[in-house]
């Protein structure tokens, strides 16, 4: 395909929204174990990429990436090549009545666009690939979907968060009914999606979980309470700056702060958002304890997950149905010895038992979120004991091999090598 890389394919195709992204540093690392335990596979991306920095998980991939046109009027000849191949193809019929159901009840251009992009992936794919896997049920899975019925491939999914929230009910059931088998990230997700399928038994299951090796032990943390204007107490959140991270809230909370209580503040991530929130934060008066700095790597990610002293992520569910599922942040902050704030939202209390290995609070509830932070923000020592069970949490319930072992089962990957794709 256009854009491939000279590294060698292998027989599965993996689609994504877009590669490399560095707030999808979940879907590399499990890339990257599956590479690991033998799997051969090629990425096939629907958007070139926009970060200016990737992770080091990135660089150890060494599958090829395949681009789609991001946009059908920016490769017209590729498209219509494209169209004509794949109107050749034995399952061209199917594939038109199904995006032309689609069309009539979805009928926006993305719906469009996605039917081009299948047409370019089915006239260009590799004839060693033989399955189709789709990360997020939105529009990659629409683009695997029409170009597995236009091949005659199967293909299956990887549903998340946003994807499963935002799809309507019409969508996700087609698409559970005709992929052989999905997987998501969360209980909550699993159940919702358990109900729209054919069969409850095809949905399973399977959580990211982390590579533990990247959080040895922590350093005994310095045990600031707030008390010292020269040593405050650090709070740090990770994340986009999108509605459904709930950064307005969180914002709005640390003005509720005791005037009396040292604190900063330091967010990392893009989005949206971002200069709203700096708009935000000057209003509320507190702008000089706020350090925005935007996305970062990896290293920068986990080196102010070190310095910090508290985490906190306030998720809500947005107008449109978006929220988290379980975000990998929180797993991370918990791995790396933080104690951690959150929000009663979709899965969070999959991961956090409140009192126990952090702390929950109402969504929208500033309030009830100022003091949560406050009160860890002065107990040093509350904070190391629920750090230390957070920590133990992850490592026992959230280690990412056994997700990855059962994720590569599904693709046939075992003790003998690469067998039938299942």
């Amino acid at each position: 395909m256009t854009g491939a890389s000279q590294v060698p394919g292998g027989p599965i195709a993996v689609v994504l929204k877009g590669y490399p992204r560095l707030s999808e540093t979940f879907i590399a690392q499990e890339l990257l174990g599956l590479q690991r335990r033998g799997l051969r596979f090629r990425i096939v991306s629907l958007r070139r990429p926009t970060d200016r920095a990737t992770h080091p998980v990135h660089a150890a991939i060494t599958a090829a990436v395949d681009y789609l046109p991001e946009y059908l009027y920016q490769e017209p000849l590729r498209v219509l090549r494209g169209w004509r191949a794949a109107r050749r193809l034995p399952g061209w019929k199917a594939a038109r009545a199904a995006w032309w159901r689609d069309l009539r009840r979805d009928p926006t251009p993305n719906r469009v666009r996605r039917f081009g992009q299948a047409c370019v992936l089915a006239a260009e794919l590799d004839p060693a690939v033989r399955h189709l896997h789709a990360h997020f049920l939105h529009t990659p899975s629409s683009v695997a979907r029409y170009a597995a019925l236009m091949t005659g491939l199967r293909w299956s999914a990887s549903a998340h968060a946003k994807d499963i929230w935002t799809t309507p009910d019409w969508e996700k059931r087609e698409k559970l009914a005709e992929a052989a088998w999905t997987v998501t990230c969360t209980a909550v997700g699993r159940d919702h999606l358990a109900t729209l399928a054919p069969d409850p038994a095809r949905v399973a299951l399977l959580y990211h979980g982390l590579d533990l090796a990247d959080f040895p032990p922590p350093a005994p943390r310095p045990p600031r309470d707030g008390g010292n204007a020269g040593d405050p107490v650090t709070i740090v959140s990770v994340g986009r700056a999108v509605a459904k991270k709930g950064y307005d809230d969180l914002l709005d909370a640390l003005s509720l702060l005791p005037a009396g209580l040292a604190w900063r503040f330091v967010h990392i991530g893009g989005g949206a958002l971002r200069d709203t929130l700096r708009d935000r934060a000057r209003r509320l008066g507190i702008a000089d304890r706020v350090e925005w700095r935007g996305a970062q790597p990896r290293a920068a990610v986990l080196a102010a997950l070190a310095d910090a002293d508290l985490f906190a992520l306030a998720s809500k569910i947005a107008g449109d149905g978006d929220r988290d599922g379980l975000p990998n942040v929180l797993m991370e902050a918990q791995a790396a010895g933080l104690a951690a704030v959150a929000t009663r939202v979709s899965a969070i209390p999959e991961l956090i038992e409140d009192g126990v290995t952090g702390v929950l609070v109402p969504p929208e509830d500033p309030p009830a979120l100022a003091a949560a932070l406050a009160a860890l923000a002065r107990d040093p020592d509350r904070r190391a004991t629920l750090a230390a069970a957070g920590r133990d949490r992850v490592r026992s319930a959230f280690g990412h091999e056994a997700g990855i072992d059962r994720l590569a089962a599904r693709f046939g990957l075992g003790p003998g090598g690469l067998a039938d794709v299942a």
